[in-house]
């Protein structure tokens, strides 16, 4: 069954015009978002890893069932979009990615025991828009950390976040090789990304104020790197199947394996 979306050119001016409006728009309150978990009594002590000590926890995504048949979209509206699909897979969602019983596309994070805070890193995550279809699908960057939105289709795309803590955004990029940079302040799991031109074109990003979190691969497979000795919540998120919860304590250099399991609805 093809999913049917408007045609290219009903939509190009409309949206680069609202894009455009949403874009110069100031930050809304935080009652716009949702509750604020950030501390307003004070700053969070930075919390330093001590690599002698910090260990790894590692593992898979299971899948347990018969993987659903990947929904196929009509990418015709748009040459650009069609051309892409005759030299990669462009027309299928990627909503659930099963490859020999593993499953892709996990954010897997530490969500409880993590006390401190973390400077984030000076070079900012990439989120292209290459062959319709943004890569990567799920990705994971830190508060405060750089985001750069990049069109490397000869075709308009626009990036429209709808987020229930950060700000939203309606940043339009006309032109192939445009770049945008853009940074979510608050911690939030996860905001969807999608783009109103072509609306099969959709990914998640996970915003969190430490570095420990991982997307699992195409095998399953995840790795959480540089964990300070302790006990954690590990949580597993996905964007059909919900999420999953791990009870983890890390001895001092150790490297624990785990496994999440996701049932077929």
């Amino acid at each position: 069954m093809k999913l049917k979306f408007a045609s290219y050119s009903a939509f190009m001016v409309l949206i680069l015009c609202g894009a455009l409006a949403v874009s110069g728009c100031k930050k809304k309150s935080d009652d716009d978002f949702g509750d604020d978990d950030s501390d307003d009594g004070g700053s969070t002590p930075a919390m330093t890893v001590d690599p002698a000590t910090a260990g790894t926890v590692t593992g898979k995504v299971i899948f347990d069932g018969a993987a659903p048949a990947p929904k196929v979209v009509d990418v015709a509206s748009d040459p650009v979009c069609k051309a892409a699909a005759s030299t990669e897979d462009a027309t299928v969602t990627q909503d659930v990615v099963v490859t020999d019983g593993k499953l892709g596309n996990v954010f897997v994070y530490i969500s409880e025991g993590i006390n401190g805070s973390f400077t984030p890193p000076t070079d900012p995550v990439v989120l292209d828009q290459q062959g319709c279809r943004y890569h990567p699908h799920v990705v994971g960057v830190m508060a405060g950390q750089k985001v750069q939105f990049k069109n490397s289709d000869p075709t308009l795309h626009n990036i429209h976040p709808t987020p229930a803590k950060n700000a939203a955004f309606n940043l339009a990029q006309a032109t192939q090789g445009k770049t945008d940079e853009k940074v979510f302040d608050k911690e939030e799991v996860m905001i969807p990304v999608s783009c109103d031109v072509h609306g099969w074109m959709r990914s998640y990003i996970g915003v969190l104020n430490h570095p420990f979190y991982s997307v699992s691969g195409a095998d399953g497979s995840f790795s959480l790197k540089g964990v300070p000795p302790g006990k954690y919540t590990i949580t597993a998120w996905h964007e059909k199947y919900g999420t999953q919860t791990q009870q983890v304590e890390l001895k001092p250099k150790e490297t624990k394996d785990i496994s999440f399991t996701f049932k077929a609805q």
